[in-house]
């Protein structure tokens, strides 16, 4: 049993007692649980063949509610169908009073459902919202691809045929075909997303279960695809993880935060048997025993759980039983297997396995020399054709042997088992294998992995002669997709990712064509214009070290073809050029409207410019008061080309052109910081709740105008039926009439909400969006004319004009992007919803967004969209997002795209194969462009500086070679004649000087390091008093010269001042065992026979006084001649 603090909800029965039973009884009652859960899917079974179609409700839903169904018989661990359990038992069990057969029997036709009944699916499934009486096509955006693939969620690779994977993206469900490359979506039915998937044990069918406010989960048939059973209620936000048992007749499911419940579904009636609350913290996940249906297992962070279901006083009951760690450390558990004969074996963070057994830990399992399983956390335990297989984030799948495992057992204290393993493969460096699944291929041993890093592989575990290497079939970004940028020429797309990778795709063909590694994660990116590069082969990316690359993209089928040559790819990426012009991530890189000037944003609060003619030689850069959120140039519409400049802390900025210099006139100076340039500012302040008032009075106006209305024909009414009597009867109603209530106060948070993005309107006006409190609205905000006395930082400007944004208030506009035509907005959600609004032409102060279509694409809790924009043709739409998802969407248009279009790859420039491969820059400590600069004007000045010191230097030595000679001439003359010594001083002053300032400077150090002095001299006496001042003497010990014998004396404490008063006189004190060894040992010493042999010394050492202890201890020494 678990201690009271170990226990978690459900550990124990409703009344808090445990049924008791004796080992023969608890046989015979499980085999009567059985015998109840097996009887029961009889029944259900017999029964729904001979239902008809009237036992189900007509219509798209075929949820049955239950009127006697009571949500409280749920909670604790109880069990739903309980009553339906009861009759099935039989009365031995004594549960209760049957109900009549007929009425047991309608009841059961009540809740059956037919094997032939299915949903609708265009009934069930989420559609985009459009607003009401407009004329927006449902069909605006339609997805055709996802190039993304969210490789760290859990459990999101499965298997539905030899052919067919299926996993989770965002609010799509993706079918993929191994050998076509085909894919196939499913959408979410409540709009908010995926949580988990599973699949039947026999392939027919498979589960979705979603997220949301009760969350369904949906369970389809394969290869229908037709919705066939949906479960309601099982948790409050969001599925966990679900499982089928062996027989695919249960379900059983974990919800995530915040309720964690665990619940046992009779899914083919829609219908919970059990439920209870699976823990307190996270729950990764759980899984029937394969032996025993009734027993469950699950694990999460810090803590495995083992179950039963049991029959108590009470009905049918989930018991929980907590894993107790003991002397190991406690650990978060992702991977485990239940072995058959009830024990549990799982990983552990540091990668040794754990088997369990009662619920304690019986062993721990490592490798030779205490070397762990595996570097880092298992993630994966699995059984297969008598081995265990474990799959670990180091990227090796190790084989073990299943006795040698089951008959595990600790042989000393440490609790640890070493054993090596049978086999092991490593898939390759930087792999995180999360799962895997086992492809059902004939005479083969093929596997599918899930790898954390972005990757699925293909893997031979058959460990023959002719094992195949690790296949890498398909390559993603993991992680957040950072930036995107589109081809201003053909449909080719460019992504980076923290994962330090730069991928080139085909959106048009769905094919991704290049990828490029490096040393730091991207954070930003551009395609250069076609005024820069003709061709569009160029891209410039900005990585999270502050460097900017330039790379170029190929055909390399228009190289020259070598003999022995590999298989040539679609496309290539060649690395142009790379400079470092910041210090921390680059967050914005922005191209001038002419193609002249190349400015770049980061986090160190700088904006550089660059010369893009000449190579892109530094201009020069300014600091802004906060990191740099976008840059945006202004359009060909506007007189003058200006930059503006978007601070995430509420700062935003207008630079002008930056006036280039002259390379003469550059030369000297130090840095590369321009000073002198007219910068325009405005500095956000919160106007909200100024709105909120506002639209407050103007509602009660409203409703005002309405209330003396309704009184004047009140007041009509009562005066054609009651005269005066009737105006005294609305006088009276008036007077009864409440006071309003006082309008919403001004509030300004204390901390600047964070502006998000922003575009320019008109010359020196501009839109931002912003998070926070401030969301909700697009502020329209111009640039207040400059005031130098003011400073920036103290300046508080407020827009002019807003536009409201509905339902935006906890979900605001990330990312906005304009159509070429400017007749549509498209808008990033923070929930990873696309909004589009359909905008009049030529009208930058958006005076009609109230129409907008809008559509959940990527995953709603951590799918924030980071990147959208449309192709050259407004054709395709493409959106990348935080959950690692890229999605491309054709924008619905009369014109039908042609099909089988394919993205046209630049051909190469000639020479291009020939060209130096340009010097990267991998560390990520390296100098920047400003810090070089000032390194090497720095180093200029000391080299400067080194040489007049060395000048000073020789001539101190020629005079002081002098000196010498003038004092080798004063020894030469006569003594009369000599000079003294001091007489060669030029100041007596000086030497006395010079010994003041010695005096002085050691006075100071004295002073900086009292302290420290203090400090030490305090703790040295408080050791001594400690360790010293107790002791009346400490060990002394004697060695022998001549031999290895010695002598120590003992340690001894000081008596306490209580104690001397309590001693005992000598004549007084009992005598020692060694006092009457001395007195009585004549007389035994007469009395022993005399061996000749042996000859016993008797010697007493006199210690000195100070070391005598108070009862005159005395050390004897005894030797054998």
């Amino acid at each position: 049993m678990l201690t009271e603090e170990m226990k978690e909800p459900g550990d124990q029965d409703t009344d808090g007692r445990r049924l008791d039973r004796s080992k023969s009884d608890g046989k015979q009652s499980q085999g009567s649980l059985k015998a109840a859960l097996r009887s029961a899917v009889r029944e259900d079974n017999k029964v729904l063949e001979d239902a008809t179609d009237e036992t189900y409700i007509e219509g798209g839903e075929s949820h049955l509610e239950d009127d006697d169904y009571d949500m409280e018989h749920l909670e604790g661990s109880s069990s739903s169908f309980q009553d339906d359990y009861m009759g099935n038992i039989g009365d031995s069990q004594n549960m209760g009073a049957p109900t009549p057969a007929s009425e047991e029997a309608e009841e059961k036709v009540k809740k059956k459902i037919s094997e032939n009944f299915f949903y609708d699916y265009t009934e069930l499934v989420s559609m985009p919202f459009v607003t009401p009486d407009s004329n927006i096509p449902l069909d605006l955006l339609t997805l055709v691809h996802s190039f993304g693939y969210d490789c760290r969620k859990r459990a999101n690779l499965q298997l539905l045929d030899s052919n067919t994977v299926t996993y989770i993206a965002g609010n799509q469900l993706i079918l993929l075909n191994l050998k076509t490359k085909e894919q196939m979506y499913l959408r979410s039915i409540s709009g908010r997303g995926i949580g988990v998937i599973g699949v039947h044990p026999d392939k027919t069918y498979f589960t979705v279960a979603e997220k949301g406010v009760f969350p369904k989960i949906i369970i389809y048939e394969y290869p229908s695809l037709r919705p066939y059973r949906i479960l309601h209620d099982g948790t409050e936000l969001g599925y966990a993880y679900v499982d089928f048992n062996y027989n695919g007749t249960l379900l059983a499911s974990v919800g995530s935060n915040p309720d964690y419940t665990l619940t046992i579904w009779n899914w083919k009636e829609e219908q919970p048997i059990l439920r209870t609350k699976a823990f307190s913290q996270e729950v990764f996940k759980v899984t029937f025993n394969p032996e025993d249906d009734e027993q469950l297992t699950t694990s999460g962070s810090g803590h495995i759980k083992f179950w039963e279901m049991a029959l108590t006083f009470t009905g049918l009951k989930l018991q929980g039983s907590l894993g107790r760690f003991g002397k190991t450390a406690t650990t978060d558990i992702e991977g485990y297997m239940e072995l058959p004969d009830g024990k549990v074996l799982s990983g552990s963070e540091w990668g040794n396995m754990l088997l369990w057994e009662g619920g304690l830990i019986k062993v721990e399992l490592c490798r030779a020399a205490r070397k762990s399983c595996h570097q880092g956390p298992i993630n994966q335990i699995m059984l297969d054709e008598g081995e265990v297989i474990t799959i670990g984030a180091d990227g090796c799948i190790r084989i073990w042997d299943f006795e040698t495992v089951d008959t595990a057992d600790s042989i000393d204290d440490t609790g640890l088992l070493e054993i090596e393993p049978i086999n092991e493969l490593q898939v390759g460096k930087n792999v995180k294998l999360f799962s895997m699944i086992k492809m059902k291929e004939i005479g083969s041993n093929f596997w599918l992995a899930q790898d954390a890093s972005g990757a699925i592989w293909k893997l031979d575990l058959s460990f023959s002669n002719i094992t195949q290497d690790p296949d890498c079939l398909f390559s993603f970004h993991s992680g957040a997709v950072e930036a995107l940028a589109v081809s201003p020429l053909t449909y080719l797309m460019a992504t980076t990712a923290l994962d330090c990778s730069v991928r080139i795709y085909d959106f048009a063909s769905k094919t991704p064509l290049a990828q490029m590694k490096f040393k730091q994660g991207g954070t930003a990116l551009a395609w250069v214009p076609r005024l820069v590069s003709y061709t569009g082969a160029q891209i410039i990316v900005g990585f999270e070290d502050g460097v900017v690359r330039i790379l170029e993209l190929y055909d390399p089928k228009g190289l020259t073809v070598f003999a022995g040559r590999k298989k040539i790819s679609d496309a290539d990426i060649n690395l142009r050029q790379v400079f470092k012009p910041h210090t921390a991530r680059v967050t914005a890189l922005a191209y001038e409207r002419d193609g002249e000037i190349l400015a770049t944003g980061s986090k160190d609060q700088t904006v550089f410019f660059f010369e893009v003619e000449k190579d892109y030689k530094p201009i020069g850069y300014i600091t802004t008061p906060g990191p740099v959120r976008q840059l945006i140039w202004s359009s060909n519409s506007h007189p003058d080309s200006t930059l503006l400049i978007i601070c995430e802390n509420g700062y935003v900025l207008e630079t002008p052109f930056p006036t280039i210099k002259e390379e003469e006139e550059n030369r000297d100076v130090v840095s590369y910081e321009i000073k002198d340039m007219h910068i325009k500012c405005f500095h956000f302040s919160s106007v909200k709740s100024k709105i909120l008032r506002l639209i407050e009075i103007e509602k009660r106006k409203t409703l005002k105008k309405l209330k003396e209305k309704e009184k004047e024909e009140r007041r009509k009414q009562l005066a054609a039926e009651k005269g005066e009597d009737g105006e005294k009867e609305l006088q009276a109603e008036e007077e009864e009439e409440e006071q309003e209530e006082p309008l919403p106060e001004i509030f300004i948070p204390s901390t600047p909400c964070r502006i998000l993005c922003g575009f320019y309107s008109e010359p020196g006006k501009f839109w931002v969006s912003l998070g926070g409190y401030d969301a909700g609205f697009l502020y329209h905000c111009e640039f207040p004319l400059s005031d130098k006395s003011s400073a920036i930082t103290k300046k508080k400007d407020e827009p002019f004009d807003f536009r409201l944004l509905e339902d935006t208030e906890d979900n605001p506009i990330q990312t906005i992007t304009f159509s070429i035509h400017q007749d549509m907005m498209f808008c990033g959600m923070q929930n990873g919803a696309i909004r589009v609004y359909i905008l009049n032409q030529d009208n930058p102060s958006l005076m009609n967004i109230e129409d907008y279509w809008h559509f959940n694409i990527h995953d709603n809790n951590y799918g924030c969209i980071k990147g959208i924009s449309t192709s050259f043709d407004d054709r395709f739409l493409v959106t990348t997002g935080a959950d690692s998802n890229i999605f491309v969407f054709t924008i619905f248009s009369e014109f039908e795209l042609k099909k089988d279009i394919r993205a046209k790859v630049p051909s190469p420039r000639f020479g291009i194969e020939t060209e130096p491969i340009p010097e990267d820059i991998e560390d990520p400590k390296a100098y920047s462009i400003e810090n070089a600069r000032r390194k090497r004007e720095h180093d200029k000045l000391m080299k400067e500086v080194e040489e007049i010191k060395a000048g000073k230097r020789e001539k101190l030595k020629a005079l002081r070679n002098e000196f010498w000679k003038l004092l080798e001439m004063n020894q030469g003359l006569p003594k009369h004649m000599q000079f003294k010594q001091t007489d060669f001083d030029i100041d007596s002053k000086i030497r006395a000087e010079i010994g003041r300032k010695t005096a002085f400077k050691i006075q100071q150090v004295e002073k900086e390091l009292a302290w420290e002095k203090e400090k030490h001299q305090l703790g040295l006496m408080k050791l001594q008093n400690r360790f010293r001042e107790s002791l009346e003497s400490d060990t002394i010990v004697v060695h022998a010269i001549q031999s290895d014998h010695k002598i120590s004396s003992y340690r001894l404490v000081k008596p306490s001042k209580y104690s001397k008063s309590k001693r005992t006189s000598l004549s007084d004190r009992r005598t020692s065992k060694m006092e009457r060894f001395e007195k009585e040992g004549a007389g035994r010493k007469d009395s022993q026979k005399d061996t000749g042999t042996r000859v016993n010394l008797r010697m007493t050492l006199k210690i000195p006084k100070m070391f005598k202890p108070s009862r005159r201890p005395s050390c004897i020494w005894e030797t054998s001649i």
